[in-house]
């Protein structure tokens, strides 16, 4: 057998399985076949070419005879008959770890094959002839396995020749420099003999960099020029990738702008991946100072292009282009204008970190890490240090972006770049505390308010190490170092705030929004330091200062972050609790005391309450509930001073708003703290018993204030009463706690008709919204019961009318056409990822079918099922099934019906009517040719054998399993007679040569002309069904009849585009010949999440020739020897005939886009 290899045992194994195991060297696998090639050459040579044959998942193998006596196009159309008809997969496609170490390997073998060979056999006019003759026309195959194999092939291949043109190029120097150095010496002290070894030596390099020049030609115009432009994403990656090595390697040979066009006009490609390898390669040069230098046209065509790729809706797009950009930046600062730069500075505020992350490196790179002369030698902390500068211009970004509110998400952005600026809290400290310098301008209070939320943030991120909610999926295990950098930052933060913030807090204690976010940094102290550190009077200073703060303010934010600061220092754990608790109980006592005198007045019989009495009773009472919130204040006995004026109220009817409102929040957490007393056993059994009178008239009460005229008042009350209902629910029994029984709480039916009303009356016109917003939450919960629940309220809509209006209904009436206007917008709701919704909306129409056929006609048989009009409904929703589930659910459908069913036509069948054809609408081409070049990633080249579904082991969701089912008895079920078909897909006949089939990437949308006239060289437009042997012949003649009309309407748009594509090709032909398809660019479409930037002239002042490689070394040229007429020039062996048609192919789909670009 032809091809094997030998090995330490390993007799009668292919090269292919050989590399396949990984577990030899490639080096020797190499080096052994390279001994065989000096043995025999055409041995070797056929091992090698099966070895490429095999690594495409072709089981075919190339005889001794089929090489010695066919043609290259000859041998792959063998190969094509011969290829495995069961599966579409092939070793680049298939996943595990074993197939991922073997593309690793096949790109080895290639390279370590040039780099053993360079030095004989890849000049001897046969070995790389051979080699590069196959991979072009295996690269044009329209099997989508060999193209993608070897396109592989042959970019690694050009790759490594690339690596061997450099070798050469830098002997050639070396042997330049040595002839010139021995020429320049004197006469007596010259070797003529040196000179002419020398001049000898450059010759044989000059002529093998010749051949590497002819070979590198070949590839690139055979292969690159066709396959970057190819139908399959992967391919059209592998050229990007490559070329971009290319020209990173030689960028004396490939970095100019006939090479850099490609990359160019690849970003505007469809697929992401493809996008994101243009990037990739750009990065590579642009990281080399030497090399970014020469892309200085390049950058002026096509940087507003990677400028709106920033906001690409792949996410990996978008930062590949900011992190170009951020290189781009530091290789000129001139390049990138100021609105270039401020369209990445708002990315910093993305909700997805890595954009977020990538934009805030960009903005310190652009902000913060330039320094001028007169920055130098400036203290390393402090108010005048470098730090002070770039904090203020942190500060002036934050305000100028006008996204106040979002300053965790700027700190968070910026926190891997320059988290040494953002942990300097000594120089923020210094800012806000310490008095400007002579001469300089000092912060204003705006300024001063930014730089205290970013000093919080700051301490934040430092000490919780995570980021915002909204830019992550949760809390991360830190690393050993991570722990100790966040507890010695926390040491810092509470060691140097310890002493600043009572001083800040002095400084800005009538300033809410300042006080507010500074009341929050204790919770990020280490408590232990207060003692270990003897800061107790700085801890007694803070104290006196929280208690000026409460004193002062009566806003709720405020006044709460004073409770929470005072819940986190009150804590049993640390030896501080004491001096904390004596002073929280000072402060308590005073607030109660202050509040029943002040209740005592308010409420006197006899005089009516002053606006200041009130102003001081709520302001208390504000107090009270934002400390009672956070503190158990049960030994002050609140309940019944609350209650007390909550039934003032309501007798009087003249209560302000906010004291009620108060007066209900505080008694509301009354009851939570006597509940979590009784819940944890502490309270005695008197306790319970009070606790539920309490709850229950503080309920009543609340339900006789959902009649109140005041609006804020109904909807604290109806909030309150909400939560009890929730909290004093027949769960309050749950883990153990039947002690409890005596608490639940059910409302009797005068208060559900009460908070029925409220909703009815206050937000009617939001109720849209709220059921949105449900049914939102209820999909995240569970896709299928979420779908199962809104075609179970069709179905109850349905019934409704049915019962209104009698089963003979006008499916014209409002009610019907009111139900199926509400299943339209309903089926808007599933959005339009289709995979993510495809088990929910099968089991829907599952349930619907079910449905539809569930009760018989009340006319006797012969006529439809009662509810068979649920079908007109349930068709609303079939546009977002995919086509194979289309399929299913068809052949589903098929199970319901007889025979005579799907004969009928009057109009009492045309729900079902309509029903099918909603579902068989594009679901004929749902398997792919063994030829086709335009399948998806992960798609199959033919149709895969059905697996049984016991061998899957995995338990699928209730939807897979339904569709899985259906498929599984769709070939021996009788029922489904209707979808039990098989496309007859047959190999069409080859044609003379691989080239003629182009796969390069066409608008699906577009026809050629020739396709209306040929079938030599194309697929044919349809496929063709069998239908069940046990069909009637008049559903036969009915499909036939179908079937001919759309083959007229497609006749006809044929003609048409033949007609336009006529006078194109003349046009093309009147200009000339040379129009070839080598340097047409990919036809793209808008990927951008939000841009109008389109396509521009990009060729003026760019070479946009496709160009001979030409090494810059190279000299005196010879011409190579003529190559057999299929290796490198598959065009070569075409007839006239066979050129016309091409000549139409490139003008119907290769112009280029951009205007002007020569030709």
């Amino acid at each position: 057998v032809n091809g094997h290899h030998q090995e330490n045992g390993m007799e009668n194994m292919t090269l292919f399985e050989v590399v396949k195991m990984g577990k030899s060297a490639t080096q020797s696998v190499v080096d052994d076949w390279i001994e065989a090639y000096k043995h025999d050459r055409d041995v070797a040579l056929l091992d090698l070419i099966n070895f490429f044959i095999q690594c495409s998942g072709c089981k075919g193998a190339v005889s001794g005879e089929m090489f010695r006596h066919m043609q290259n196009s000859e041998i792959i159309r063998k190969m094509t008959e011969e290829f495995d008809e069961d599966s579409g997969d092939y070793p680049l496609t298939l996943s595990g770890p074993q197939w991922k170490k073997f593309r690793i390997s096949f790109c080895d073998f290639i390279a370590v094959l040039v780099r053993q060979c360079q030095y004989s056999i890849i000049y001897d006019e046969y070995m790389m002839d051979t080699v590069i003759s196959l991979l072009t026309g295996l690269s044009d195959s329209q099997v989508r396995a060999f193209r993608h194999t070897s396109t592989l092939a042959a970019m690694k291949l050009m790759t490594a020749l690339v690596n061997v043109a450099l070798n050469l190029s830098i002997n050639m120097d070396n042997t330049q420099r040595q002839y010139e150095a021995e020429r320049n010496k004197v006469i007596a002290k010259r070797a003529n003999d040196r000179l002419e070894l020398l001049l000898q030596k450059r010759k044989e390099l000059q002529e093998n960099q010749d051949e590497i020049e002819n070979m590198m030609n070949a590839i690139f115009k055979g292969v690159f020029v066709h396959r970057y432009r190819d139908a399959i994403a992967e391919i059209r990656a592998i050229c990007i990738e490559e070329i971009g090595v290319w020209m990173k390697l030689y960028s004396d040979a490939f970095l100019n702008d006939s090479y850099l066009k490609y990359v160019g006009w690849t970003m505007h490609d469809k697929q992401g991946e493809v996008r994101l390898k243009c990037l990739t390669a750009l990065q590579g040069l642009y990281f080399n100072r030497e090399l970014s230098a020469r892309l200085e046209l390049f950058t002026s065509r096509f940087k507003d292009r990677i400028v709106s790729m920033t906001l690409d809706k792949e996410y990996d797009v978008a930062v590949q282009a900011i992190k170009l950009l951020t290189l781009v930046l530091q290789s000129s600062d001139e390049v990138l204008t100021a609105e270039d730069c401020e369209s990445v500075y708002h990315l910093v505020y993305s909700a997805h970190r890595p954009i977020a992350v990538s934009a805030g490196e960009f903005l310190f790179k652009k902000l913060f890490s330039h320094r001028g002369p007169e920055e130098e030698g400036l203290p390393r902390r402090g108010r005048q240090s470098l730090n002070g500068s770039l904090i203020k211009t942190t500060v002036f970004f934050f305000l100028e972006s006008e996204l106040h509110e979002h300053g965790a998400y700027l700190v968070d952005s910026l926190w891997e770049c320059a988290s040494e600026l953002l942990k300097d809290w000594e120089t923020m400290i210094s800012l806000l505390l310490d008095e400007p310098m002579p001469g300089e301008e000092a912060l204003t209070d705006r300024q001063e308010t930014a730089l205290v939320e970013i000093m919080l943030c700051a301490i934040r991120q430092a000490c919780e190490c995570h980021p915002p909610v909204g830019r992550g999926t949760g809390k991360r295990v830190l690393t050993a170092k991570e722990k100790k950098t966040q507890l010695d930052d926390r040491t810092r933060i509470t060691e140097m705030f310890a002493v600043a913030l009572p001083l800040l807090l002095a400084k800005y204690c009538v300033d809410i929004d300042k006080v507010t976010n500074l009341l929050q940094i204790p919770k990020y102290f280490d408590l232990d330091i207060y003692t270990t550190g003897r800061l107790e009077k700085h801890l007694d200073a803070l104290l006196r200062q929280i208690w000026e703060v409460v004193d002062k303010h009566t806003d709720t934010e405020v006044l709460e972050a004073c409770s929470t600061t005072c819940h986190y220092l009150c804590n049993e754990e640390f030896t501080i609790f004491n001096r904390v608790d004596i002073a929280r109980s000072q402060l308590l006592d005073e607030l109660v005391d202050k509040f029943n005198r002040l209740l005592e007045d308010f409420l006197q019989e006899g005089e009516e309450p002053d606006e200041d009495d009130a102003y001081q009773v709520l302001s208390t009472l504000k107090k009270i509930s934002a400390f009672h919130n956070a503190h158990d204040l049960s030994k002050w006995d609140l309940f019944t001073s609350n209650y007390r004026l909550l039934s003032t109220g309501l007798q009087n009817g003249d209560m302000p708003e906010q004291i009620v409102i108060h007066a209900m929040q505080c008694t509301h957490y009354i009851i939570l703290w006597h509940l979590a007393k009784a819940s944890d056993g502490s309270s005695l059994k008197g306790d319970v018993v009070t606790l539920r009178k309490q709850m229950r008239a503080f309920c009543l009460m609340c339900q006789r204030y959902l009649s109140s005229i005041n609006t804020a008042v109904k909807e604290q009350a109806f909030t309150i009463l909400c939560d009890l209902l929730l909290i004093f629910s027949h769960q309050i029994m749950s883990s153990g706690r039947e002690q409890l029984e005596p608490l639940v709480y059910t409302p009797d039916s005068s208060l559900q008709a009460e908070l029925l009303n409220f909703i009815l009356d206050q937000y009617y016109n939001d109720y849209g919204d709220i059921i949105k917003e449900t049914m939102s939450k209820t999909r995240q919960i569970d896709k299928i019961q979420c779908a199962k629940t809104l075609i179970l309220s069709l179905q109850k809509l349905f019934n409704e009318m049915l019962s209104d209006l009698g089963f003979n209904f006008d499916r014209s009436s409002s009610a019907f056409c009111g139900i199926k206007e509400l299943a339209r917008r309903f089926s808007l709701t599933f959005g339009l990822d289709q995979l993510k919704t495809r088990e929910a909306i099968a089991m829907l129409h599952k349930d619907g079918i079910e449905f539809a056929f569930k009760e018989p006609s009340p006319q006797g048989e012969g006529s439809p099922p009662l509810n068979l009009a649920f079908l007109d409904i349930l068709s609303e929703f079939s546009s977002k099934l995919i086509r194979q589930d289309k399929r299913t659910v068809h052949m589903y459908l098929e199970r319901f019906m007889t025979f005579q069913m799907a004969l009928q036509r009057e109009d009492c069948w045309l729900p079902l009517i309509s029903y099918r054809n909603s579902l068989q609408v594009g679901g004929d081409d749902d398997t792919m040719s063994v030829i086709s070049g335009i399948s998806s990633r992960g798609s199959t080249i033919r149709s895969k054998k059905s697996k049984p579904a016991a061998a899957s082991k995995r338990k699928l969701p209730e939807g897979e399993q339904f569709l899985s089912l259906v498929e599984e008895n769709s070939s021996s079920s009788s029922d489904a007679v209707w979808m039990n078909r098989e496309q007859n897909v047959q190999t069409p006949v080859m044609m003379h040569s691989p080239h003629l089939t182009s796969t390069v990437l066409r608008d699906p949308k577009k026809m050629r002309p020739e396709d209306s006239y040929t079938t030599a060289y194309t697929m044919p437009a349809e496929h063709h069904h069998q239908t069940a042997i046990d069909y009637n012949t008049q559903v036969t003649w009915m499909l036939t009849q179908r079937q001919q009309a759309e083959a007229r309407q497609q006749q006809e748009r044929v003609s048409m585009h033949y007609a336009k594509m006529r006078n194109h090709m003349q046009q093309a032909m009147r200009r000339g010949s040379g129009l070839m398809e080598d340097d047409e660019e990919p036809i793209v479409e808008d990927v951008m999440m939000s841009s109008e930037d389109r396509l521009e002239d990009i060729s003026e002042g760019m070479d946009f020739d496709t160009m001979d490689i030409d090494l810059p070394a190279s000299k005196n040229r010879r011409e190579r020897t003529e190559l057999k007429p299929d290796y490198f020039d598959p065009s070569s062996i075409m007839d006239d005939s066979v050129r016309l048609f091409r000549i139409v192919d490139v003008v119907g789909y290769g112009l280029p886009c951009y205007q002007g670009l020569p030709h």
